[in-house]
């Protein structure tokens, strides 16, 4: 936080009654593309993230730089919000047209924000979101829970920035604790906190982060149209149930249930029934992934998370050559116990569950492995291995 609290003197001077804050970034070891479905999912959040500093300003204006972007972003709470400027401002922005939708907002946020890991595949932007709708929330008053933040920040990604996504991301955010497992039915957001082992074993595993050496922006790739194929799968199966069909935004393979589409299949074109298939298998692979969890098997957890990897490519037809790369790099690599994409798998990061007493041979391995393929990143590929973390809060 140090260097928070110069860059907050440099840009802005002595600052009143300082609010700090951590918003962790996060994984989904199990769940990958079917939130926006309403299917099941898990995440934990992990001890790297987003630190904020800030103050509040009592005209409303809020004046917020980083440390990882370029640019001062200014705009104020007690005017409506500018259409987007495409740079990272979108997202706080964002958050702000989403809380004055049902709140009058009176003071603004002066601050710094700084993120402790390259871009790519960890839910940086939920991290940011959500953090900066506990800052407004923080300074006006407003008496948000947990469920609220979640809400708000998914209304900002989704009609705001324009990404189609669901909640996953913006739920392990706020609402992971450091030593179990996020298990959230995205439909009706009910959700468990499940500890390893029944809570009877120490956690196996660090999380293992593997950064491709490319970093990418969901709202510049196919993301948005496999969320609409998936939807027009669940209206080609609801059509031949006959069944009524609402407008396709609101349509969900969620609506339908996994014996319909066995029955018609084989009638569908391959693109849409490779998508329905994935969001089905990777539905129970989460069901099963808790079971194994909750009995301490974190081999069988991680012979998952290779499964839903493999769905992701076949079925979802996501990876790109760099991010497949590394995968089959991880599942040669001793001590890893299961790994996948993380995120939407656009470029970005694969993330695994590693052997602590191994990390140091596995990030020989996968950098000598990975580089051999390609070592025009060898300046920027990195591997990061890190703790579970608490949700964003305070400090």
């Amino acid at each position: 936080m140090t260097d928070l609290f110069q860059a907050y003197r440099t840009f802005f001077g002595k600052g009143d009654a300082l609010y700090q804050l951590f918003s962790p970034y996060r994984i989904c070891p199990l769940g990958a593309h079917v939130d926006h479905q309403h299917g099941l999912v898990s995440g934990f959040a992990f001890n790297s993230g987003i630190e904020y500093l800030f103050s509040a300003t009592e005209t409303g204006k809020v004046e917020m730089a980083s440390l990882s972007f370029e640019g001062l972003m200014t705009f104020n709470v007690q005017r409506p919000v500018d259409e987007k400027q495409n740079n990272w401002g979108d997202y706080l922005r964002g958050a702000m047209w989403a809380l004055q939708r049902d709140f009058r907002l009176t003071k603004g946020v002066r601050g710094i924000v700084k993120g402790s890991m390259p871009i790519g595949g960890l839910s940086s932007s939920a991290a940011l979101l959500c953090g900066f709708v506990m800052a407004v929330d923080k300074v006006n008053g407003l008496g948000l829970d947990k469920m609220q933040v979640i809400h708000y920040a998914s209304v900002a990604e989704r009609e705001y920035v324009g990404l189609n996504n669901g909640i996953l991301d913006q739920a392990c955010v706020v609402l992971c604790e450091a030593d179990k497992l996020l298990y959230l039915d995205t439909r009706n957001s009910r959700y468990e906190l499940l500890p390893f082992g029944n809570g009877k074993e120490p956690l196996p595993f660090k999380v293992g982060i593997f950064f491709s050496g490319v970093t990418r922006k969901l709202t510049g790739t196919d993301y948005n149209l496999r969320v609409s194929e998936c939807k027009t799968a669940a209206w080609m199966l609801q059509a031949y149930e006959d069944i009524p069909l609402k407008e396709l935004p609101d349509t969900r393979l969620r609506d339908v249930t996994e014996e319909v589409f066995e029955r018609h299949e084989a009638m569908m074109p391959k693109r849409f029934a490779k998508r329905a298939r994935h969001f089905y298998s990777e539905c129970d692979r989460v069901a099963d992934g808790a079971e194994a969890w909750k009995r301490g098997d974190i081999r069988a957890f991680g012979q998952l998370m290779f499964e839903s990897c493999e769905s992701s490519m076949n079925n979802y037809e996501c990876g790109s050559p760099e991010l497949i790369e590394i995968y089959n790099i991880m599942r040669r690599t001793p001590g890893i116990y299961g790994g996948r994409f993380s995120g939407a798998g656009f470029k970005g990061a694969c993330i695994a569950l590693v052997d602590p007493k191994e990390e140091a041979a596995i990030k020989q391995y996968v950098t000598e492995e990975y580089l051999k393929v390609y070592p025009q990143y060898k300046d920027s590929f990195e591997i990061f291995f890190c703790d579970l973390s608490n949700g964003v809060d305070f400090l």
